[in-house]
């Protein structure tokens, strides 16, 4: 089932403030954030300048996935492996809101989001 226009609207306050908060302003040409929506699941991006692209070209890695459970009204956390597979994160699974998995993927206490 797919997100509420409401949940839609939360994300982007909560998830959108926290991109543009994530880097200061003198460096966000070198590395920024972003956010994808996709179904009941909210992507977090890194991008970056490509490295051997044409000026204005980036690369967008995921690093984070937050996957909202309206059965528990939970949202789950992932993190994708190197392998190109996401994992649930162990230490913290699940949270009640996204404010909660954003302050998870902060604390990353074993390198799995920004590694």
């Amino acid at each position: 089932m797919a997100l509420s226009i409401e949940d839609i609207g939360e994300i982007d306050q909560v998830v959108g403030d926290w991109c543009l908060a994530r880097v200061p302003a003198h460096l966000k040409q070198s590395v920024d954030y972003d956010y994808e929506i996709d179904s009941q699941a909210v992507t977090i991006l890194e991008v970056r300048p490509a490295w051997r692209g044409t000026p204005g070209e980036v690369t967008r890695r995921p690093i984070a996935r937050f996957r909202f459970v309206k059965v528990t009204g939970f949202w789950k956390i992932f993190w994708m492996r190197a392998s190109g597979k996401w994992h649930a994160y162990e230490p913290m699974f699940e949270v009640n809101d996204l404010v909660d998995a954003l302050d998870v993927i902060e604390s990353d206490h074993y390198g799995c989001f920004f590694g």
